[in-house]
């Protein structure tokens, strides 16, 4: 693996890493990226999907957090990715637990979450204002709620699979020129460089890189043991669309007896509802957290207490959990840190000059990467220019004009944007492609194959789990387990 001295080498396949990557190889640097799994093995997969404006930062007081969420997020929406990123209605329902005051309190944070839409460059015709609804109006919104006095509607943005931004932004970065490298694990960071292991051959050798950079998220301490975080984790219940049935808003209803604290419900486009978000801090970290019994119970025992009646078992189709890289106070021992640009995210300097962003939110992800970048090409004196990525749509980005007006429409659309394409031409040549790989699974062969040929899917996990969402019904995946071994071995 030993070669030639890159200009950047990037650690980390997840939704930072890669827009790392993507930063500097627009910048016109040689690049590298590694990942000891997969792309968006990690917490990139396991959000809540939303593209938020920063809402809750600015009920925290924080503005300057909320202002960067709002602008990302336009960026994102209107030029990055508006075929993954779509608005989205939300409501909160004023049922019996919310009072006139603290209603009165959430509609002027409404009203100030919408100055920032505003001043981001948001038109309303993208993301309305926020406004009261009546009664009759929020049942007909979210039917089975009961004692509604009303609700409160904002718009915010959803993304259909938060795996597939971080695989559309790696695409985009290797059309740059990045190279990106899975199952690649950096072992160690030394002054001659970068110790790595292939995963698949076990064979060991050393990157040399003007800079390094590490996107690693709860897992930064391995390789810089100088970070301390905290990580916490987030379950969320994957339901039947017939726990709640005819919900046709994201609903954010307060937790009972709990200061500004909400359960999200969630409609998605394959049908189904996600249920979240539990916080819970955390001592020992999993490669895949698997969401605890307790947590699951606690959700859907809130679900039930704001629906005041059971949720049926035969509803509650599988659980997810993620690991939030929540920064420790006096997170830095070694190296001082050069930037701390917000409360969520840092960038810092440490052993042997690597940079290391670490904390942050899937929506800001832009963001850390150009901070990130900037603090290297700085440190290592690399001939780059400034940070173009704002103005960098993403493979399959088109205006949301453009979209409206393709054949392709629903979740196919959501999924690929403009490269839905290509996979109804592979449909249309080879029927048989055009079939579910499993009964209900919104998904054909055709998608599968497409996956193994330009998303660097290696494995049946890579298939089910993050290139598409299946894993998240267990019975589902099983199902679909044939036709993702199939794919791999009839796409080479």
């Amino acid at each position: 693996m030993a070669g030639d001295q890159i200009d950047v080498l990037v650690i980390g396949g997840g939704i930072t890493g890669g827009g790392v990557a993507l930063d500097a190889a627009s910048r016109g640097l040689q690049t590298v990226l590694i990942e000891a799994q997969d792309l968006a093995f990690g917490t990139s997969r396991w959000s809540s999907k939303l593209v938020h404006g920063g809402l809750r930062y600015l009920a925290s007081g924080d503005v300057s957090l909320a202002y960067e969420c709002a602008v990302e997020r336009h960026h994102l929406l209107s030029r990055i990715a508006p075929h993954l990123v779509r608005p989205a209605p939300m409501v909160l329902p004023l049922l019996p637990g919310v009072s006139n005051k603290r209603a009165a309190m959430s509609m002027a944070g409404l009203y100030g979450a919408d100055l920032l839409r505003r001043v981001a460059g948001t038109p309303s015709s993208v993301l309305p204002r926020p406004r009261r609804l009546d009664r009759v109006r929020t049942q007909l919104l979210a039917p089975g709620l009961p004692e509604l006095r009303g609700g409160l509607e904002f718009h915010d943005c959803q993304l259909t699979d938060d795996a597939r931004l971080v695989i559309a932004v790696a695409r985009t970065a290797a059309a740059y020129g990045a190279s990106m490298l899975t199952r690649v694990r950096a072992m160690s960071i030394g002054s001659s460089g970068v110790s790595v292991r292939d995963e698949l051959t076990g064979e060991s050798g050393v990157i040399r890189a003007r800079a390094v950079i590490t996107a690693t998220g709860v897992w930064a301490s391995t390789l810089a043991p100088e970070l301390v975080l905290r990580p916490s984790r987030g379950t969320h219940v994957v339901l039947d669309s017939a726990a709640v049935p005819g919900v046709r808003t994201n609903l954010m209803m307060p937790y009972p007896d709990a200061h500004n604290r909400y359960l999200l419900l969630l409609p998605q486009l394959d049908g189904r509802l996600y249920l979240g978000l539990t916080d819970t801090s955390i001592e020992v970290l999993e490669d895949v957290p698997v969401p605890p019994p307790r947590e699951i119970a606690e959700l859907i025992g809130v679900l039930e207490r704001l629906l005041r009646r059971p949720v049926d078992p035969s509803h509650v189709l599988g659980a997810y959990a993620g690991l939030r890289p929540m920064i420790a106070d006096g997170s830095c021992d070694a190296g001082a840190p050069t930037a701390d640009l917000s409360r969520r995210h840092r960038v810092l300097r440490g052993d042997h000059g690597a940079v290391h962003v670490v904390g942050g939110k899937l929506t800001t992800y832009r963001r850390m990467a150009q901070d990130a970048v900037d603090l290297a090409i700085e440190h290592a004196g690399l001939p780059a220019g400034p940070c173009v990525t704002e103005n960098v749509p993403l493979v399959g980005a088109a205006p949301a004009a453009v979209l409206a007006r393709r054949a392709e429409a629903g979740i196919r659309l959501a999924r690929y944007g403009t490269e839905a394409g290509v996979v109804a031409r592979m449909e249309a040549d080879h029927p048989d492609l055009a079939e579910s790989i499993a009964p209900g699974v919104p998904i054909s062969h055709a998608e599968l194959r497409f996956a193994v040929l330009h998303e660097g899917a290696l494995t049946p996990d890579d298939l089910l789990d993050r290139r598409f969402r299946v894993g998240f019904v267990p019975a589902e995946r099983t199902a679909a387990l044939p036709a993702a071994h199939s794919a791999l071995v009839e796409s080479r």
